[in-house]
């Protein structure tokens, strides 16, 4: 079974077999402009949230962790100060360019690949996370199909994600400031055309996206249990699954 989680076609391409290249490209033009845009769009407190969601999922000094969607390392740099010197960070990104832009990473091993095909043997991790990726994949069924092979048998998965509020207000206005503001800021920020249209695109992706209660579905039918989502400020969704 597959499942993707956006429509075949979209304003930024209309051939599923594009889709990867088109959405690698749209990185890669943008790296080195990213960081800022995040943080004009979190108004600085990304990390701090990114900080509190590791701790609420359960990841603990010494574990050896994956981070998947790993771009220029802002949630990765929470998971090493989480994980402490005993522990093990891997990121994984198609994007070359983006995992150049975070700088050097000593004590994370970086591996350019997608998560859908991960390169690594069986039940070598105790963690998976991914941090405002799912969107960007291809089939979440072989995703979460995937990280349940890399997990050994207890372990767990965090994804962190922006999903559609249920409300019409809060969904106006998430148009309004994800589609519009947060674009136009960036432009102004960054001076990058590119890199507000990969705010654009974010925006575009949140509004098209299956609806969570179709990622539980997926990470149950990939075998996870104690499948969960939690929502912050009617927005920000933590899934949480263990392998079972």
């Amino acid at each position: 079974m597959s499942q993707p989680p956006l429509p075949a076609e979209t304003r930024c391409w209309r051939d599923t077999d594009d889709r990867q290249r088109i959405v690698t490209s749209l990185f890669d033009r943008s790296a080195r402009h990213y960081d800022r845009a995040c943080s004009v769009m979190s108004f600085g407190s990304g990390q701090r949230y990114r900080r509190e969601a590791l701790d609420r999922a359960g990841v603990r000094p010494g574990m050896r962790v994956l981070d998947v969607g790993f771009g220029t390392g802002l949630l990765a740099r929470e998971i090493v100060s989480t994980v402490g010197p005993s522990g093990r960070v891997v990121g994984l990104d198609p994007s070359r360019n983006m995992m150049a832009a975070g700088g050097p990473q000593p004590k994370v091993r970086l591996v350019q690949a997608v998560g859908d095909r991960l390169p690594f043997a069986g039940a070598r991790f105790d963690f998976v996370t991914m941090g405002y990726a799912l969107r960007h994949v291809a089939d979440l069924d072989r995703l979460f199909q995937e990280y349940g092979r890399v997990l050994h048998g207890s372990g767990r998965v965090l994804i962190l994600e922006i999903t559609r509020p249920h409300s019409r207000l809060g969904l106006a206005l998430a148009r309004a400031y994800f589609g519009a503001v947060v674009p136009l800021m960036t432009r102004v920020t960054t001076g990058s055309a590119g890199a507000a249209e990969l705010m654009r695109f974010f925006w575009d992706t949140i509004a098209a996206c299956v609806p969570p209660e179709t990622v539980l579905t997926s990470l149950r039918r990939a075998g996870f249990t104690a499948v969960e989502q939690r929502v912050f400020c009617g927005i920000f969704s933590e899934y949480t699954a263990i392998r079972a």
